[in-house]
């Protein structure tokens, strides 16, 4: 009788939430659930045409450029950690 009942509650932990079941419940401070489920993301449709340009190259240059003096920067003020394994 107890393995009918701990394999019924196993299996039907499956279909229900635990907030459903009548001795859990839920907490009194959990705002309600709404009425209808919320819609599924589009997960095959396409993402719609941009409508700005895509960045010119000598932008790109440009930002490229300013990064790379960034992290050379950073590089020279951070002191170099010590990769040898002890």
């Amino acid at each position: 009788m107890g393995a009918l009942l701990a394999s019924t509650l196993t299996l039907s932990a499956c279909t229900s939430s635990i907030a459903d079941l009548p001795m859990v419940g839920a907490p009194a401070d959990v705002p309600p659930r709404p009425k209808e489920q919320g819609a599924f993301l589009p997960v095959n449709d396409p993402p719609p045409n941009r409508d700005e340009a895509v960045m010119d190259p000598k932008e790109r240059a440009r930002i490229e450029a300013e990064l790379i003096a960034a992290r050379d920067r950073q590089a020279v003020a951070a002191p170099a950690k010590d990769t040898s394994v002890k």
